[in-house]
Formats: structure tokens, C-alpha cells, sequence
């Protein structure tokens, strides 16, 4: 899943920083009562929609798995538990599941929740008119595919509620983390009679946001705060402590952190890069390793050519994509930017993940951690640039937010000192980076990828041609068969080797630039309690609580 960590590019004096500090803490804020169940947390994003079936980033998702619970849901070790289901039987051959519904389980608004939820939302997904950019996550579903792309019916899509406790879900082929992959963003049901009264807007106002998890939405105030607060109706509600959580949009890390220091927030998302090793140092900032990679997408569509038709040129090319790569020193990035303890990508599945021997997925260098000046220098002579004479400039997309301002910059000197190309740095709005990124109308751009599940596929699977997140245009049909192939292959040995070739393909084309593995670094008081930061990148408040304030 995406997510929105880049920094601003401009200096804010340390007065003005505090200053504005009083204002971002205001309305909703912290609790003057130590013995208050409520936490205050600074988001650092303005989700772009927190509509389960549209959510492409992280901001947007800490807020729908709080508010929203599919059929099973992750433990603190990221397994598949049982949810708003009690049970699961699964067939003989793997391939059909059948969900029963928990007795008493409700939407915030009192009405029943039941397997038709599901089959609704499902299929809401899928439905080519949503343009779900995640209907590809439902593929391993029969009929999901065909119908998501206009080849197949509705009526053909295995998901079926056979009366209001059973849900049968009918795969394709058996997969071994389809469990997992029902407790993801896009698998959450929704109220079917509040979006087709709302459609559009249901999700923009806190009156209409009817969820079923452990918290319902109070506020939704845009560019400001959304209030959560404990869910009466939730099945599991005696045992959620925590009664309120404030959850602030502030987007100026180093304003939130301002506020963070002065106790107005109890929690925040981002530490700025420069208070990393203080915060680290007394406490007050954690570390948190992440299924994740920080990288730049490279645009090899053709879209580039009503843009720029020379950077289409150049940029259709692998060797300059390669050359762009090999000059990049990542640890010189971690070091002097990052700070919290990454490591420097050299693949693009992130670390974590274990191949059938025990080893990492993510063992394999596919080059120099530091780059390789001089053969990125051959790369782009090959390439009829030596020493960039009649590159075109190129234009990188990034978004405004901490830490990757400053990556962009490093980035842009290296490209200019090792192999004499200009590129310029484009920023924009969260929200308007997304939908300027999915669309395809970009040269080169930032992104991050959290995976969804534990198992390569999350990363790779992306990259395929029909892919709602393969926002490079990348299409190579050897990968695309490579990927196809894995997801119905039941020997785990072959189907690792499956996606070791697809991964190779991957880099050898170079349609992404891996920079590091990611980990996070947030902000928490020492009296805040229980909240579970996933390795997913969400952030869960079902078992938090405040202690000892």
C-alpha cells in the first residue's frame, strides 16, 4: 500500500514552528483529565478518501481498520483471526470458504451485519464503474478478474451469500493467505443502503460514515481532525479501552512535532529527520520496522509523450532507466537524511519475508548498495548521452511532506554530479500527487510501497500489466505469465522460484529505482498504551489505552 511520507521543501523558523504549534492543538485535542480514555495522534495526511473500496495509501487505511472489521482480522503477529466471522470451514481442495457471521454483530447505527454486507461490498470492488485501484487484490476470487475488466458477469463472481450468516466464496485456485487478504482495506464491508443513498459523499461526512468495528466516526472535519469514538454497537466493545480518539491532519511535521513536545499531542506519525536521533535517544521517538520500500517509479507508458515526447525517448530507454539507478549512493541517503535505522534497497520485495529454505526473499543484490558511477556513466553513452550532452530535462514528481523533499534533492545532485542530467523537482498536495501519479501523467515520481500481506506477491504482483497500482505503465508479458503462473502454483517451492524470476525481470527492465527498506519512526508519550503498529503500516487502537499520565 502507498504511502505519504516526503518533506516539505522550505525552512520554518523555530518561532514560527512553535507558534503555529498552538494552533494546530487546538479543537478536539488532548484531554486535561489524566484519568481520560483518549489519545490525541497526528495523522501527518489529509487522506484522499476513506472509502474502503478507494483507499490506495496508509493515511486512509489507519483510519478505515478502525472504524471498519472484515470477516477475519490480523493478531499483534499479523495472523488471520476470526472477525466479524466466528469460523471458516475451507474445502477439501482449498478453494471454496465458507464464512458464518458472528450472532449480534451491527453497524454503528444499530442495523445487523450480514453475509449480503459482504457480497455488496465485494462485488462494489469489483465493478469496473468504482475504478477500485485494489479490484486486482480480489483476482484470486473465480470470476473477480473477468468481471473487474468487462469479460465476465457479476452473477459469474464466486462470492455468494447463501442467507444472512453464510457467505461462500468460491477462489480460482487455492491460496494460502486468502484469510489474511480478508482482513485488507478493500475486503471491509460497507452499509449498502447508506452508499447507494450517499454514493459519492457517504464517506465525506461523519453523519453517513457507518462502520462496524471497534470505533464510528464523530467528526470529520477536512484539513483538520477526525474524531473517532468507541463503537456501542461493536460486537467486542467491553473490551475496547480507549473512548475517544482525535486524529489530526497537520501535513508540517515539524509543527506537529512542536505540538507533540508541548504534550497537545500524545502521539505523530513522523518525526522530523532532524529530531530523529534526539527523539530515539530520550524516548519519545520509537522505531518500527516496516514490509516496505521507498523508491521512485519511473513512467515507461506513452502517456509520457503528451507530456514531454524526449523524455519518452529517453525514459522508454533501459539503459538511461539503469543509469538513473546506478547512480544513486543510498547509504549516503540513510546517513545523512533518513537517520532511523533503513536499510539501503538493492531488490525491490522488501526484507521479511522467508523463501521454503529460511532465507530472506529480499537476499539477492541486484547492485551496488552505493551505486556504480562508472558503469552508469557507460549506460548512458550507450544510450547516445555521454556525459548527459542532449539529455533532455526531466521533471520528478513529489509530494511535500517529510522525509523525501530532501531525498529528491540528494537525488537531483547525484543525477547532475555523477552523470550531468538535469532534473527538476515538481511538488504537489498530497491528494492531487496520487491522482497525478495513477494517472499516469508524470515523468519520474516518488513512491513507497507497504506490502498487504506477508508474502512476496504483495510487491510483485503490482507490476502486472492489468495492475490498478502499476501506475510505471509497465507491461511485459514473460512477467506478466511469470505472476499468473505464481498465484495458482501449490508447491511453495516453485512458486517462490516463480517470483524470484519475476523479481529479476523486474530489475533487469528498471522500470522502478529502489532506494531503502523502510522503517518508521514515530512520536508516542510513554503513558500511551497498547496501540500495535503493524509491519503492514497500520496503526490499530482497538487495545490501546492511556496509563500514568
Amino acid at each position: 500500500m502507498k504511502t505519504s511520507k516526503i518533506k516539505k521543501l522550505c525552512a520554518i523558523t523555530l518561532a514560527l514552528t512553535l507558534g503555529f504549534s498552538s494552533l494546530v492543538g487546538c479543537g478536539g485535542g488532548t484531554s486535561n483529565d489524566p484519568n481520560a480514555q483518549a489519545i490525541t495522534y497526528n495523522l501527518n495526511a489529509d487522506p484522499k478518501t476513506l472509502d474502503p473500496a478507494l483507499s490506495e495509501a496508509v493515511d486512509s487505511a489507519t483510519i478505515i481498520v478502525n472504524a471498519f472489521e472484515g470477516l477475519y482480522k490480523l493478531d499483534e503477529n499479523n495472523k488471520a483471526i476470526p472477525g466479524i466471522a466466528e469460523k471458516c470451514d475451507v474445502s477439501e481442495d482449498g478453494t471454496v470458504y465458507t464464512f458464518h457471521i458472528r450472532d449480534g454483530v451491527k453497524w454503528s447505527n444499530g442495523e445487523p451485519v450480514t453475509a449480503n454486507d459482504f457480497e455488496y461490498s465485494w462485488k462494489r470492488v469489483l465493478n469496473p464503474a468504482t475504478a477500485s485501484g485494489y479490484a486486482f487484490q480480489m483476482s484470486y476470487i473465480k470470476g473477480a478478474e473477468a468481471y473487474n475488466q468487462g469479460k465476465g458477469s457479476v452473477e459469474d463472481v464466486g462470492v455468494k451469500a447463501i442467507d444472512d450468516k453464510t457467505l461462500e466464496v468460491t477462489l480460482a485456485a487455492p491460496c494460502s493467505y486468502f484469510l489474511e487478504l480478508t482482513a485488507f482495506t478493500c475486503y471491509l464491508p460497507v452499509n449498502k443502503t447508506t452508499v447507494e443513498a450517499n454514493k459519492d459523499t457517504w464517506a465525506l461526512n461523519a453523519e453517513t460514515y457507518v462502520s462496524n468495528g471497534p470505533f464510528k466516526m464523530t467528526k470529520y472535519g477536512m484539513k483538520d481532525e477526525i474524531v473517532l469514538e468507541k463503537n456501542e454497537n461493536y460486537y467486542d466493545v467491553n473490551n475496547i479501552k480507549l473512548d475517544k480518539l482525535n486524529v489530526k491532519l497537520v501535513t508540517e511535521d515539524t509543527s506537529a512535532w512542536a505540538s507533540f513536545k508541548t504534550g497537545d499531542f500524545d502521539m505523530v506519525d513522523v518525526v522530523p529527520t532532524s529530531e530523529i536521533e534526539g527523539a530515539l535517544a530520550d524516548g519519545t521517538g520509537k522505531n518500527f520496522p516496516l514490509l516496505g520500500t521507498g523508491f521512485y517509479v519511473i513512467n515507461v507508458s506513452d502517456s509520457v509523450n503528451a507530456i514531454d515526447p524526449n523524455a519518452a525517448k529517453v525514459l522508454q530507454d533501459k539503459r538511461v532507466r539503469k543509469a538513473l539507478n546506478l547512480a544513486i549512493d543510498r547509504p549516503s541517503i540513510i546517513k545523512n537524511i533518513l537517520k532511523g535505522g533503513q536499510t539501503p534497497a538493492t531488490g525491490f520485495v522488501a526484507q521479511g519475508i522467508k523463501d521454503p529454505d529460511g532465507s530472506d526473499f529480499a537476499d539477492k543484490k541486484y547492485f551496488k548498495a552505493e551505486g556504480d558511477i562508472e558503469e552508469a556513466k557507460k549506460l548512458l553513452a550507450e544510450a547516445g548521452y555521454p556525459n548527459g550532452e542532449g539529455f533532455p530535462n526531466l521533471v520528478a514528481l513529489i509530494n511535500p511532506v517529510n522525509p523525501n523533499g530532501d531525498i529528491a534533492q540528494a537525488m537531483q545532485d547525484m543525477w547532475k554530479t555523477n552523470l550531468g542530467i538535469n532534473v527538476e523537482l515538481q511538488s504537489q498536495e498530497w491528494k492531487v500527487f496520487q491522482t497525478t501519479r495513477s494517472a499516469k501523467q508524470y515523468e519520474i515520481g516518488f513512491h513507497s510501497w507497504v506490502g498487504d500481506y506477508i508474502d512476496p506477491m504483495t510487491f510483485l504482483d503490482m507490476w502486472e500489466s492489468t495492475s490498478g497500482q502499476n501506475c510505471a505503465g509497465y507491461n511485459n508479458p514473460e512477467y506478466d505469465k511469470l505472476i499468473r503462473a505464481a498465484k495458482v502454483e501449490q508447491d511453495q517451492t516453485k512458486r517462490f522460484e516463480m517470483l524470484h524470476q519475476a523479481e529479476d525481470i523486474l530489475m533487469e527492465d528498471m522500470p522502478i529505482i529502489p532506494l531503502n527498506y523502510q522503517v518508521k519512526t514515530k512520536g508516542i508519550k510513554d503513558y500511551v498504551k497498547g496501540v500495535n503498529v503493524s509491519p503492514l503500516g497500520f496503526i490499530y487502537f482497538d487495545k490501546a489505552y492511556v496509563e500514568g499520565k
